[in-house]
């Protein structure tokens, strides 16, 4: 039986007070790793954050600056047509204004725009038969607009990107994001937003690398959406953004000191939110309320369960990184008021003798000066070749070569899940040694029984939990042992002896088990 064009639209409307099962918003919510789909019960969760009469307000305006399915919107929209029954009990008037006058979207891509308008609107074009309202454009309240780049020396003054992976031809997608790619992004709707919120892209290659390099861009979506000036502003975006990185410390330093951030929804697995995702460093979501400022309510995810809400400040005292972890807060205290100085300053830079992970030294000794390096894969003799590096080579570093010390890859080791080893094994490094980028240096220790002292340090739960705390990459440099005390190397340590001396409880202990693998310093792993 062949429905009539207001029997569809009765029908199509009547969406929004069901959930189907599968949704097929779920169903698509985890296409890519850089433009995740935002699964529907992610989207509900971000709304109710928000003070609920918002959606009981018929002058309540709401704005999406990064469509992808439309999820947002739609989701706003069932609590709108809910909220404002009592304004306006004719379901087909309701919907008018709902959609007319409060929603609002900026797609990513083209084809984007087609699937918001289908989540939103029932219908790919916004001035269809089929569509729920009656708009005189194709796009309705959600628009798209093929934005070009903006090159200088190779890259866009707007996004970074990489002007040989994104000059293209009219007909393809540049993924040059409106809202990010404008000087004025007040001027896109002209109009006042009380609520944003959003799911932006993340990142972008930026030609670096040899095409493999990316930079964020999800900190532009934020920074210009605070520009509009909403009374809320909620966004999930990675959060490698808590410790700083590429293109991050000022955005980083920004947020952190920025008391209108209420609410923290963190999820250092990102599987725990985006199932099937991994993103390295986790993802979380964040309430900005541009009326009140305050401490913030900080949940910690892990699996099903949620730690929280935790009120806190932002930055601890004395403390330059966001402390993601709940439960981590109070063992850091213990730690800090020992005043102890930190293994940071025991660390070598990237580059300690200045020769580039491309560097591999050569198989055979050709002089008496060349001096013993090590590299990727030979860290140990049984698990690789030796390798040679003549000392004029050397460009920098020198005053560590006699050095008795410890070696540590500056990547990350293990998986994306917890308990996680966080460290790859440290080893020791014997005088007249040197290695290249893939390693930093540690030291200078007395000597072997000293190095082998701080290795049993670096080797407990205890030293890896720490270095957690500002290590949300794969990347270790320097500046993530800056929470790690140093200690007495005169002799060996375990985590039995420095839980007694920092005082830990039962449960703050078995909360570091959870976190971190227990490390066997034998083998060549």
């Amino acid at each position: 039986m062949l429905l009539t064009t207001g029997e569809y639209k009765t029908m199509a409307s009547n969406l929004y007070n069901t959930m189907y099962n599968p949704d097929v918003l779920s169903c698509i919510a985890n296409l890519s790793s850089d433009e995740v789909f935002t699964p529907p019960e992610l989207a509900n969760a971000m709304l109710d954050m928000l003070p609920q009469e918002l959606f009981e307000n018929p002058d309540t305006k709401f704005l999406d600056p990064g469509c992808k399915s439309g999820v947002f919107l739609r989701e706003i929209a069932k609590r709108l047509l809910k909220g404002l029954e009592p304004l306006y009990p004719d379901l087909q008037e309701r919907t008018n204004h709902i959609f007319k006058k409060q929603l609002y979207g900026i797609a990513i891509t083209e084809l984007t725009s087609y699937l918001s308008r289908r989540s939103l609107y029932c219908s790919k074009f916004a001035n269809g038969r089929y569509s729920v309202v009656s708009f005189d454009t194709i796009d309705g309240n959600v628009r798209f607009k093929n934005v070009q780049h903006r090159w200088q020396n190779g890259k866009c003054v707007f996004c970074g990107a990489s002007k040989r992976e994104y000059d293209r031809a009219d007909d393809l997608e540049t993924y040059a994001y409106e809202l990010i790619h404008t000087t004025q992004p007040e001027e896109i709707f002209k109009m006042k937003f009380d609520v944003i919120i959003s799911n932006p892209p993340y990142q972008l290659n930026d030609g670096g690398g040899n095409g493999a390099s990316a930079k964020p861009i999800y900190q532009l979506f934020v920074e210009c959406a605070k520009k509009l000036n909403p009374r809320f502003l909620t966004m999930i975006t990675p959060s490698r953004w808590f410790t700083g990185g590429k293109g991050l410390d000022e955005y980083r330093n920004n947020m952190l000191h920025d008391n209108h951030i209420r609410v923290i929804h963190d999820f250092p697995e990102a599987s725990d939110c985006f199932t099937g995702v991994q993103i390295k460093g986790g993802v979380s979501y964040f309430l900005w309320d541009r009326d009140n400022e305050g401490k913030c309510a900080v949940f910690s995810h892990k699996g099903n369960e949620i730690f929280g809400p935790v009120e806190r400040p932002l930055l601890e005292a004395g403390c330059d990184t966001f402390i993601r972890y709940n439960k981590a807060v109070d063992i850091l205290h213990k730690v800090t008021v020992y005043k102890e100085q930190s293994m940071e300053k025991l660390i070598s830079t990237r580059l300690p003798f200045g020769l580039p992970n491309t560097y591999k030294g050569n198989k055979t000794r050709n002089a008496s000066s060349d001096l013993r390096i090590y590299v990727s894969g030979n860290d140990r003799e049984v698990r690789g070749t030796i390798a040679y590096a003549p000392l004029h080579d050397i460009c920098k570093g020198h005053k560590m070569i006699p050095w008795h010390k410890v070696y540590i890859a500056k990547a990350g080791s293990g998986s994306d899940t917890f308990p996680h080893p966080i460290l790859p094994k440290p080893f020791y490094g014997e005088p007249n040694t040197i290695c290249n980028e893939s390693y930093l240096v540690i030291g200078p220790f007395a000597d072997q029984t000293e190095c082998e002292n701080v290795m049993s340090y670096i080797a407990t739960k205890f030293f890896r939990f720490l270095v957690l705390l500002k290590k949300n990459t794969q990347n270790a440099a320097r500046g993530v042992y800056q929470l790690v005390p140093q200690q007495d190397f005169s002799k060996p340590w375990t985590d039995e002896a420095l839980y007694v001396k920092y005082g830990l409880t039962d449960k703050e202990v078995e909360f570091i088990d959870s976190m971190i693998k227990p490390m066997d310093l034998g083998g060549d792993d």
